[in-house]
């Protein structure tokens, strides 16, 4: 059964061998002056660009990827060495735009707070609404009366003065990820408190 599953899968290398063999003649055929061969080239790597890259991040941002990966390609062209094989120096430029791309990601997921306007979405309408006009400070620390003393600071700072989590931790010794929680856990408390 074993030898059967090895030999089942020979086909496949050889077919994706031949592939990659082509994909390299191609592009050394590009390289060499020939346009049609050039264009076949990308037309037949996206494909396998676009296979890699939805595997690894958000639906909605993979041609946006993909096409990174193709400029620089296109740009660092001249680098690839014909005589080796052409997939690793392919995947290498494919981790370096992921990486570029995350890493944007991230910081700017890092930089984003919760807006004054989501909390407002979870308090129900009181007698007197803490987002009209003449909210009175009483109505506010109603809100906040059963949150910790640290929470409200956090969310003061965040909600009301503008401070990111990353800036609220460098005040008040925090770590961020920690800042984010307490803030996580405020609001929760006042959802649960006007819930019910």
């Amino acid at each position: 059964m074993g030898a059967y599953l090895l030999f089942e899968s020979v086909p496949k290398m050889v077919t994706n061998i031949d592939k990659h063999a082509q994909l390299a003649t191609l592009l050394r055929n590009g390289l060499a002056g020939n346009q049609a061969d050039y264009a076949k080239f990308l037309s037949t790597i996206t494909p396998l660009l676009r296979r890699v890259v939805s595997g690894r991040i958000a639906m909605s941002d993979v041609e946006d990827v993909v096409q990174e990966v193709l400029i620089s390609i296109h740009k660092a062209r001249h680098t690839y060495d014909g005589e080796r094989p052409i997939m690793p120096w392919v995947m290498a430029i494919t981790r370096f735009r992921l990486t570029d791309h995350l890493r944007k990601y991230y910081a700017t997921m890092q930089h984003q707070t919760m807006d004054i306007s989501d909390l407002e979405e979870i308090l129900p309408n009181l007698n007197n609404d803490v987002t009209e006009e003449g909210a009175s400070s009483e109505s506010v620390a109603e809100l906040l009366k059963d949150v910790p003393q640290k929470q409200q600071r956090i969310l003061n700072m965040m909600h009301v003065e503008g401070y990111t989590a990353k800036e609220v931790g460098k005040q008040l010794d925090m770590q961020e990820s920690a800042v984010k929680v307490a803030a996580h856990r405020a609001l929760k408390k006042i959802r649960e408190k006007f819930a019910s």
